[in-house]
């Protein structure tokens, strides 16, 4: 009599087990930790508030991380880089006033209304190769040239406007930044486009793996051959330019300029960009993360205002959730230097025995 016995599961492989480390230690892992969190607020806003799980009030936190997400996609190259740009919100406000100063606005009646947006997304991407020439020809610290351009750009855009609001009189730019396509509004649409465009620059492009390259050793991407001078005044240009687009959709949103636009602007993107497992000290980044970043504040705005709690307690879970994750991008880099280099073996070759006599 025989007994029948079934096979055992084969084993998982040492080569399996620490190649699904490297995936969930990689990009796959944190983004995974990113949309458990995300979803970790959706569950709570949905149990605390009955109008918060509906499409209308997921439409109007997409639109609440519009303007947010599209200058962190910018600030994400920076970053990466291993530089920084405190100027976004203070780039924005002047190119929100120069692009409704009563000379642009005669120009664009007319002409047409995309004069203003040119007007605006040409002072952004100036501001922004100002900060890139001082930083990478001036050799000025990131911190103090973009320091220095917050304080001029936004004394500046009081100065133009004359410390008044400036109304945008063109209704046919107001319509157009007003516009529903497909039910979904206009300024989400720019977010997906610029984040999508953001994706393919880093991911598919020399530029954004030259940008990897710097942000993990500038002197070692300065002797493969990259002009590294010449790629940092590009990279502070491209935030400056995303700072122009959310001028734009500013001016759509409250059809007017001011000096007060963006105003601390600068610490909600450089947060949501950490929080997206962007290294502060550049080398590591993604623009999929930048977005789950976003979301995870406009979402935990949106449930605060849902029910009603003060704007204090939404400061203090803000600050959590940003010192939570420096704390991890400290773990991971620690981890990463604690890893010991692994060399192939090498063996040495067999020498045929010398048969000469």
């Amino acid at each position: 009599m025989s007994v029948q016995t079934t096979p055992a599961p084969p084993a998982r492989t040492e080569h399996e087990d620490s190649a699904l480390r490297r995936l969930m230690a990689g990009s796959v892992g944190r983004n995974l930790g990113l949309v458990l969190a995300l979803l970790a607020i959706v569950i709570v806003g949905a149990a605390t508030s009955q109008n918060f799980a509906n499409f209308d009030n997921a439409l109007v936190i997409l639109r609440q991380a519009s303007i947010t997400g599209v200058v962190a996609v910018g600030m994400t190259f920076v970053i990466i880089a291993g530089g920084i740009d405190l100027s976004v919100g203070a780039v924005l406000a002047l190119a929100s006033v120069v692009g409704s100063l009563a000379a642009i606005q005669d120009i664009a009646s007319s002409t047409h209304w995309i004069v203003t947006v040119i007007v605006a997304l040409v002072v952004g991407l100036v501001a922004g190769l100002i900060n890139g020439v001082v930083i990478a020809y001036g050799k000025v610290a990131a911190f103090m040239a973009t320091l220095a351009m917050m304080v001029g750009a936004r004394g500046l855009a009081e100065i133009l406007a004359n410390n008044r609001t400036l109304v945008i009189s063109d209704r046919d730019f107001v319509k157009a930044l007003n516009i529903d396509l497909i039910g979904v509004d206009i300024l989400i649409w720019i977010f997906i486009v610029v984040a999508i465009a953001g994706w393919f620059l880093l991911n598919r492009t020399t530029f954004g793996r030259r940008t990897v390259a710097i942000g993990g050793n500038p002197e070692a991407a300065r002797l493969a051959g990259i002009k590294v001078q010449r790629h940092t005044m590009w990279l502070y240009a491209i935030v400056g330019l995303t700072a122009g687009i959310a001028a734009v959709m500013y001016l759509g949103r409250t059809t007017a300029g001011t000096s007060t636009h963006g105003t601390l602007l600068e610490l909600d993107v450089i947060a949501a960009v950490v929080v997206g497992g962007t290294l502060l000290v550049g080398g590591r980044g993604t623009i999929t993360g930048t977005v789950f970043g976003v979301l995870i504040f406009a979402t935990l705005s949106n449930v605060f205002v849902q029910n009603n709690l003060p704007s204090s307690g939404q400061a203090v879970a803000k600050g959590l959730i940003i010192v939570v994750a420096v704390l991890l991008q400290q773990r991971f880099a620690a981890g990463g230097a604690r890893r010991p280099l692994r060399l192939p073996q090498l063996t040495a070759p067999k020498v045929a025995p010398d048969t000469r006599e």
